[in-house]
């Protein structure tokens, strides 16, 4: 809902000492991103994350990003190509996290969101947070980061 804070986790909420691999969707509108600002509780740090989601046992990453699109925006993908891989260690919220991310290239059906300004994303607990449309030069800002590392140079145009 407009106004409801976001989750904070910055996506990995997961067990301690478990590597988990995260499905993420980079969806596009020219030289804009949908990403959501997560916030982490013990350093006030800010990263901008794309829409993202565990990856189940027996599942696809393009499986998983389906299936959370599906879930948390009601949007199924048009479709999903494999971008890159990235491996992240780091430590949000004084606990140490590995994640492994999938990142795919996903277009959206029929207007693609891009006309609204933000999105409602529904986590399945019934949390709710916007996601909003971020330019690349703005994500370019070491105080709005985008994640996973090495993400931005991957997709930028040459």
């Amino acid at each position: 809902m407009p106004g409801t804070a976001p989750p904070e986790h910055r996506v990995s909420d997961g067990p301690a000492g478990v590597i988990r691999p995260v499905a993420a969707a980079v969806i596009r509108d020219g030289e804009r991103l949908l990403v959501w600002e997560d916030h982490d509780p013990a350093t006030g740090a800010v990263v901008s994350v794309p829409l993202a989601g565990g990856i189940e046992f027996g599942e696809t990453g393009a499986d998983a990003i389906t299936r959370e699109l599906a879930e948390e925006i009601g949007r199924v993908p048009a479709s999903v190509s494999f971008l890159g891989l990235f491996e992240e260690v780091f430590d949000w919220n004084r606990r140490r996290r590995h994640e492994l991310w999938l990142v795919y290239d996903v277009e959206l059906p029929g207007d693609g969101l891009g006309h609204l300004d933000e999105v409602v994303v529904r986590e399945d607990d019934g949390t709710a947070y916007l996601a909003r449309w971020r330019t690349l030069d703005e994500l370019r800002d070491p105080a709005r980061r985008l994640v996973p590392d090495g993400l931005l140079d991957l997709i930028q145009p040459a």
